[in-house]
């Protein structure tokens, strides 16, 4: 019998981390919808001031304290990791606007772009090469992204934004020297600052950053959690994948955002949004193919 290529055995190092990142961020829709009694902003702010706790006592336990001050004493790693901070920040943001705003679809449309952006920043800043199919996709979900403007009735500049803000925080993370529970607490340790004083400025107490019931704190604290486990994992994935991988995996997350937000939240479907999605998941599709044909080609010639 012949055996199965050992690529079914055995994922590349990343797959399982880029998997898992990706699933977290497909429900995280959920999780923001329960926080919606802050603005937000505070809720940012809360992610990097949790997320720092949490990581600080992780990178202790791991010895990497010291390499993570040495590294920063170099004004290259700071400043990569200053622009990653700022990206991430950014797409924080957005995205949590968008949900408590009845903008998940469009979150998702954002998602679903992302890789198409990290295809194109892929192959202009790390050599990574595309077949004419895979241009043809990213013409195809320009297409989409086109009839989503008479589909919502305006131009999508959530998902734009969006799309563009996290795919120059994922190349930022391959240029940035550190790894990444170090790279990421060394963002959320540049931001830290600024997310307190923004808490107490824009609260009117302390507590009130807290919300109003023992229920509502847990829920502010676990924002810690649920921002740091995917962060690390994608990080991991990033600097063990290509980005063009790195986009085929990421289709997982807005897959999910989009069901969320279409039935379970029940935002607006008209049919010319919904062509709009289906002409986007067209263009996933013939990438996809043309990759999975690749990776077997490449297979056979290893075996």
């Amino acid at each position: 019998m012949r055996q199965a290529p050992r690529f079914f055995h055995q994922p590349p190092p990343g797959v399982v981390s880029a998997l898992m990142a990706f699933m977290l961020w497909g429900v995280l829709p959920l999780y923001w919808k329960q926080l919606a009694f802050l603005p937000p902003a505070a809720i940012v702010a809360q992610r990097m001031l949790w997320s720092l706790l949490l990581l600080v006592p992780i990178l202790w336990w791991r010895g990497e304290v010291r390499q993570l001050v040495s590294a920063l004493r170099a004004p290259r790693a700071v400043a990569w990791q200053l622009v990653s901070s700022l990206l991430l920040s950014t797409n924080w943001l957005l995205y949590v606007w968008a949900t408590l705003n009845g903008r998940i679809l469009e979150g998702s449309l954002g998602y679903y772009l992302n890789p198409f952006f990290n295809m194109l920043f892929g192959a202009l800043w790390f050599g990574e090469r595309h077949s004419r199919a895979q241009l043809a996709a990213i013409g195809l979900a320009l297409g989409g992204v086109a009839l989503q403007v008479p589909g919502i009735g305006r131009f999508p500049w959530v998902a734009i934004s969006l799309a563009l803000s996290f795919a120059l925080y994922g190349a930022a993370r391959k240029r940035a020297p550190l790894g990444a529970l170090a790279g990421l607490t060394a963002e959320t340790a540049l931001l830290a600052p600024l997310a307190l004083i923004w808490l107490l400025v824009s609260s009117p107490t302390p507590a009130a950053a807290f919300g109003h019931t023992p229920g509502q704190a847990m829920l502010v604290i676990g924002t810690g959690l649920v921002t740091a486990v995917p962060l690390l994992c994608f990080g991991h994935a990033t600097r063990n994948l290509r980005l063009s991988t790195i986009g085929i995996l990421q289709f997982l997350g807005p897959s999910l955002q989009f069901l969320i937000g279409w039935q379970f939240y029940h935002e607006p479907m008209t049919q010319l949004r919904l062509l709009s999605f289906c002409v986007i998941w067209l263009a996933i599709a013939i990438y996809v193919a043309t990759a999975v044909q690749a990776a077997r080609r490449l297979q056979r010639v290893i075996d």
